[in-house]
């Protein structure tokens, strides 16, 4: 003779789980303070420059303008899903959402097609540019392995620095267990002047940790 089960009654600790709402935290409704680089831009550096270079015109004192954080990704052609994990790292590294690069030609040899997506860029400005450059030369250089400094040679000739980095990881705001590949990145960044000279005592003091011999030129770090 076949038994029939009652269905079993509700009313545990189980079911009355409630989801808890965090309120805003405390300092929610404070201004945003300033980047703390950027003060010590405006309160030490601008001085230290106009004096090291005889600029009387505080206009002509160099500053930071931009930041440029460029990704090619060659494997995008035949997996296409790698790109979105790069979009996703990369506005985790800068709190900013990328653009995605295209290919502005087809090129047969290479399978690639013209309008379709290769890289992810991402250009920022204003206080997460001066954050960001505070993050990457306090914590993220350092983690680098083996470092000796960045090379001097970099330059452009029209004020601007240009780095490689070998791999994200450098950036402690990337999760190793997350990573679905190792990629590379360039950094550029872009001052107010058009003189190396001034770049270079710009950056430096914003703490580029450069090389005092650099015979060899630049390197990716």
């Amino acid at each position: 003779m076949a038994t029939t089960k009652e269905p079993k009654k509700s009313g545990g600790r189980a079911d009355k789980k409630e989801k808890k709402v965090r309120g805003p935290h405390a300092g929610a409704a404070l201004p945003v303070p300033a980047p703390r680089l950027r003060e010590y831009y405006m309160a030490t550096v601008r001085a230290k420059l106009a004096e090291q270079f005889s600029l009387g015109n505080p206009h002509e004192v160099p500053t930071l303008e931009k930041i440029v954080i460029n990704v090619g990704l060659g494997e995008a052609i035949k997996q296409p899903k790698l790109l979105d994990g790069i979009v996703e790292e990369l506005a985790t590294i800068t709190g900013q959402q990328p653009v995605r690069k295209k290919a502005k030609k087809s090129i047969a040899n290479y399978g690639l097609r013209e309008g379709q997506e290769i890289g992810a860029m991402v250009t920022l400005r204003g206080a997460r540019m001066w954050e960001f450059m505070d993050r990457f030369v306090t914590i993220s250089i350092p983690r680098v392995r083996d470092f000796r400094g960045l090379g001097t040679r970099s330059f452009d000739g029209r004020g601007n620095y240009s780095l490689g980095v070998k791999e994200q990881m450098i950036f402690p705001e990337i999760n190793y267990d997350d990573v679905e590949m190792i990629h590379g990145m360039d950094v550029t960044f872009v001052t107010s002047t058009d003189r190396d000279d001034l770049a270079y005592a710009l950056l430096k003091e914003l703490g580029m940790p450069f090389k005092t011999d650099d015979r060899k030129g630049g390197r990716a770090v």
